[in-house]
């Protein structure tokens, strides 16, 4: 099965408020079994606009990125990161070799 992941591209306005956020959101990825597999950290970009903050979240599933996505778990922290940041998440199906 196919692994499922969470990118985000992600610009901050609100650090104190972002920090709310990830609190609020944790108890959502580990429900799920969220894996950080980039979690901001340095970047340059290379090709079209960048964001200061980047994040690739993995699940077991395009499934289960899904669920945590649309969970009330994380549906109360989505509305604290859009209050304090703006940028794109998208939810894709890894692919299988």
């Amino acid at each position: 099965m196919a692994k499922g992941y969470w990118i985000g591209r992600i610009t901050v306005h609100d650090p104190e408020r972002y920090k709310d956020y990830v609190a609020t959101a944790t108890p959502a990825y580990r429900e799920f079994g969220a894996r950080f597999l980039v979690r901001g950290g340095k970047s340059e970009a290379v090709e079209g606009e960048g964001r200061p903050r980047n994040v690739v979240i993995e699940f077991d599933s395009f499934e289960q990125a899904l669920a945590c996505y649309n969970s009330d778990t994380y549906t109360a922290a989505r509305s604290i990161r859009q209050e304090a940041a703006d940028g794109e998440l998208i939810v894709v199906q890894g692919h299988e070799a």
